[in-house]
C-alpha cells in the first residue's frame, strides 16, 4: 500500500497543474529568508568589525624634533567581548568566525525555511487537495472543519509550545549528537502539527480527524518525520512542502472514504428491520 501511495504522490506531484503551485513557495521563501540572512549577517559583521576598531584608537603626535609617533590606544576588555577582538584582530581567525556566522545563520535560515513554506503553502492546500481529489477520489465530498478564529489559535498555541520546547530543551543543545535531535525536536513538532492541521482540516470533518489521528496517528507521525528529514536538505522544504500536502492527502483521502464507508454499512443496518422471531410476543 504504501509504494502505492508514495509512487501515485510523485506522479501527481509532476503534473502541470501541481508544479505550477510548487514553484510559489519556493521562490517566495527563498527570495524573504535569504535576502534577510545575508542583511542581518553582514549588518552583524560590520558591527563587530566597527567594534574592534573602537577597541583600538590609533593617534599621532609630534615630537619636539619635529619627528611624528603613531601611538595606539586599546580599551580594555573582558569576556566575550575580549575574545571576539582577539579573533577579529587577525586574518585567519576573522575568517573562520565570518565562517562560523554564516554557517550557523545558513542552518537557522533551513529551519525557517521550513516554517515559511509551510506558512505559504497553508493558502495553496485547498487548490492543491481539489486537484488530488479531482484525480483519484471523485466521490468524496471534501468537508472541512474550523473557522478562521480556531485556526489563528491552533497556529498562536502550536507556537507558544515550539517556544517552550526551545528553552526547555536548551541544556541539551551542547551535547555531541544528543544536541542536533534536541535542536530539531521542536521545529519537527511545528512541522507535523501545521502540516497534518492543514491537511486534514481542509479534507475531513473534525470526528473523523480525531478517529483517524487514534488508529492511524503513529503511522501518519513516522510519515510526517520522513517528511521532515526530506525538508532538512538545502533547498528542499522550498520546493518540496506541495508534494508533503499531495502525499498526505492521499493518506487522509484514503482514510476518509474507509471511515465514510463503514458509516453508511453501520447506517444501513440500522436501518434494515428486524424479522420477528417465530413464537416471539408481538
Amino acid at each position: 500500500m504504501e509504494p502505492n501511495l508514495l509512487s501515485r504522490s510523485i506522479s501527481d506531484f509532476f503534473t502541470a497543474p501541481i508544479l505550477k503551485i510548487a514553484f510559489v513557495p519556493f521562490f517566495l521563501s527563498m527570495i524573504v529568508l535569504y535576502g534577510l540572512f545575508f542583511w542581518a549577517a553582514d549588518a552583524g559583521l560590520d558591527a563587530l568589525q566597527e567594534s574592534n576598531l573602537r577597541m583600538e584608537q590609533q593617534y599621532q603626535t609630534v615630537n619636539p624634533d619635529g619627528t611624528t609617533q603613531l601611538h595606539t590606544e586599546s580599551t580594555e576588555l573582558s569576556g566575550g567581548e575580549a575574545i571576539i577582538a582577539f579573533l577579529l584582530k587577525h586574518s585567519v581567525t576573522s575568517w573562520l568566525l565570518s565562517f562560523i556566522v554564516y554557517t550557523l545563520g545558513s542552518f537557522v535560515v533551513l529551519l525557517l525555511s521550513i516554517v515559511v513554506a509551510l506558512f505559504i503553502i497553508g493558502f495553496l492546500t485547498p487548490h492543491v487537495l481539489s486537484v488530488i481529489r479531482d484525480r483519484h477520489y471523485e466521490g468524496c465530498e471534501i468537508e472541512g472543519f474550523d473557522h478562521v478564529g480556531a485556526m489563528i489559535l491552533f497556529f498562536v498555541k502550536t507556537f507558544l509550545i515550539l517556544l517552550i520546547l526551545l528553552i526547555v530543551l536548551m541544556p541539551l543543545y551542547f551535547i555531541p549528537l544528543v544536541g542536533v535531535v534536541a535542536f530539531n525536536f521542536p521545529f519537527y513538532y511545528l512541522f507535523h502539527k501545521l502540516l497534518v492541521y492543514d491537511v486534514a482540516s481542509t479534507i475531513c470533518t473534525k470526528e473523523e480527524f480525531k478517529r483517524i489521528m487514534y488508529f492511524k496517528g503513529s503511522a501518519i507521525r513516522m510519515r510526517t518525520l520522513a517528511l521532515y528529514l526530506l525538508s532538512l536538505i538545502p533547498f528542499a522544504a522550498l520546493f518540496a512542502s506541495v508534494f508533503f500536502v499531495v502525499y498526505l492527502g492521499h493518506i487522509f483521502f484514503t482514510e476518509v472514504l474507509k471511515l465514510r464507508h463503514e458509516e453508511t454499512l453501520r447506517r444501513a443496518a440500522e436501518a434494515v428491520p428486524t424479522t420477528p422471531q417465530p413464537g416471539a410476543l408481538p
